[in-house]
């Protein structure tokens, strides 16, 4: 039986093949790994490949880099075309405002800004350092901004940081629809990336990890040889 669910592109290249052609639409993924596996990486490609195809991707960022910088190192990967930032990418730093904001206040900024855009796909990156300024109103949190993000009809893409010994944060996974892990390990006097997709609602995907590298012509590509 074909698979009838509605998906998006992942804007990676060997991803799709992964799990049956794209993201289920609506769903929210978490993208997890330590910092360097390239999460930015892999969620901008995300938002350029939806703008390709004339949708709008919007990127919240939140105490990572500020957005002029995400936009300066994105500059280096030829394959993503900068006429569509501003345009069809937004960027949009909610930085300020988790220092200050109660979590309805910063659930309302980003409903406010994914109705204001219309946008189809949606990146935050890194969602837990959130955790650090609502305390033990996280994980509620957590729950009413997936719903919220569904009920838009976008597939959106939360990035997490791992700690020493952790495979990924657990509270955005329980929430989240898919999981993928990004990991570097040395193999042979040598690190290498890899990719796994833990968990994807709705989908036979294949299980395993996946060798993928970095390049400024290609950006992030999972190794076919490796399927």
């Amino acid at each position: 039986m074909a698979d009838e669910m509605e998906r998006l592109c992942s804007g990676v290249d060997g991803v799709d093949e992964l799990i049956e052609g794209g993201y289920p639409y609506p769903s929210v993924i978490l993208v997890a790994g330590p910092a360097g596996t390239g999460k930015t990486t892999f969620t901008q490609q995300f938002l350029f490949a939806g703008a390709e195809m004339g949708e709008i991707g919007l990127y919240f960022t939140t105490l990572s880099e500020p957005p002029q910088w995400v936009m300066h190192y994105m500059s280096n990967f030829k394959h993503l075309n900068k006429s569509h930032i501003g345009k069809n990418v937004i960027f949009c730093d909610i930085g300020q405002m988790l220092r200050k904001a109660s979590p309805e206040e910063i659930l309302a900024f980003i409903d406010e800004e994914v109705a204001r855009t219309m946008a189809q796909r949606v990146v935050i990156d890194p969602i837990t350092v959130i955790k650090e300024f609502l305390g033990n109103d996280y994980r509620p949190f957590l729950f009413d901004l997936v719903n919220h993000l569904k009920n838009w009809r976008a597939v959106s893409i939360l990035t997490g940081e791992v700690e020493p010994n952790q495979l990924y944060p657990s509270e955005v996974a329980y929430a989240s629809d898919g999981v993928v892990l990004l990991t570097y390990e040395e193999v042979e006097g040598a690190r290498r990336k890899y990719m796994e997709v833990l968990k994807m609602r709705g989908t036979n995907h294949r299980t395993g990890k996946q060798s993928f590298v970095i390049t400024k012509e290609d950006g992030f590509v999972v190794l076919s040889g490796t399927f």
